[in-house]
């Protein structure tokens, strides 16, 4: 998901249930734990998996009554149509909506364990994983090119980001979009965030991009293979075959391109990668590491770091990171890194992508 509104932790969870399952645009929060959701997004990162039609439900034991929801709603209701929203769509859309129980219980929930960042790295980039990416890459490989001429960001990326969110468009959610962002607007700890990107959901349903029906996506409101939030749709999202639609739910070229549009309008350059592994000659203490210090490739190599393969330009500003902490493996990143840390604050995350992408590349 593109800067997903999860936790860290509350990511890595949903993290580590799609990557067990295959073998997943902008608002997030920083980590340390481990991935967030598309935000980047961006957690933002795997994506809810497939699971039976969810019900809106009651409310869970201790949330407002009912009325205290219905209120909210007729409240909404006014906003969106003061908005400019259309009168038909929002009757439709809003139309016997009740808040969603489960929605409310992973937004509450707090995980009962969290992994390392080796345990993690393990699970998201596999064999599988990496062997299906490589088989996408070539197959697709004309349209990826003609994304990569427009937009400047190398196949690789792109796959290597659909891969993690959405196992390749094979995890995308099954959560009613609205109701799901209702309940988070109406009940959930970031209500204005959410209220935002419902205002925007039903902007999208206005433009006819989709229906609020068919709209399905993760509980906290991502959707389609490239799982972006409402907001990152109507700020990325392409319509690259031309058919009148930005269709990132069934049109995998529109999603390479939505995917390369969100990275190169943040800032992506093609003139350079994400990053390189290093080691370390002599201790760093951690706060002179992260994404936050940076200094010229040079003068980090004055100070003990060692390329353990290919090596960066010297002059290159770069970052030390070590996702998983002191002794733990270690990257010097570059501005591409924070790009994809744009889709999703976390290192765990940004580095899994660099990584899956350089094993593409590796074919």
């Amino acid at each position: 998901m593109v800067a997903h509104p999860f936790t860290p932790s509350r990511r890595l969870v949903l993290a580590s249930l799609a990557a067990s399952l295959s073998a997943c645009s902008s608002v997030g929060s920083a980590e340390p734990g481990g991935p967030v959701t598309s935000l980047a997004p961006t957690s933002p990162a795997p994506a809810t998996a497939q699971a039976a039609p969810v019900v809106p439900s009651a409310e869970p034991p201790g949330a407002p009554p009912p009325q205290a929801f219905r209120t909210w709603l007729e409240a909404f209701r006014a906003e969106a149509l003061r908005a400019g929203i259309r009168r038909e769509t929002v009757e439709r859309s809003l139309s016997g909506l009740a808040p969603i129980q489960r929605v409310i219980e992973l937004d509450r929930a707090q995980p009962e364990r969290t992994q390392t960042f080796e345990q993690y790295i393990t699970r998201v980039i596999n064999d599988v994983r990496i062997n299906r990416a490589r088989d996408l890459r070539r197959q697709h490989d004309g349209v990826l090119r003609q994304v990569a001429q427009r937009f400047g960001v190398p196949p690789r990326f792109v796959i290597a980001l659909w891969g993690l969110e959405s196992d390749f468009g094979r995890i995308t959610g099954n959560f009613p979009i609205i109701a799901a962002l209702a309940t988070l607007a109406w009940e959930g700890r970031r209500a204005q965030l959410f209220r935002s990107e419902l205002l925007e959901a039903l902007r999208v349903v206005d433009s006819g991009a989709i229906t609020a029906e068919a709209w399905r996506g993760s509980w906290a409101g991502a959707s389609g293979q490239s799982q972006f939030m409402p907001s990152s749709y109507r700020r990325f999202a392409v319509d690259f075959n031309g058919d009148g639609r930005a269709d990132i739910w069934s049109n995998e070229a529109d999603v390479f391109a939505s995917i390369a549009n969100y990275l190169g309008r943040s800032g992506w350059n093609a003139r350079q990668t994400w990053g390189h592994a290093v080691s370390l000659s002599q201790p760093i203490p951690q706060d002179r590491t992260g994404i936050d210090i940076r200094r010229p490739v040079g003068e980090w190599l004055r100070n003990g770091v060692r390329f353990t393969g290919a090596a960066g330009d010297p002059a290159l500003e770069a970052s030390l990171v070590r996702p998983g902490g002191v002794g733990g493996r270690a990257w010097l990143v570059y501005g591409n890194y924070r790009v994809v840390m744009q889709w999703n604050r976390s290192t765990f995350f940004a580095t899994s992508v660099g990584l899956l992408a350089d094993h593409i590349e590796a074919a």
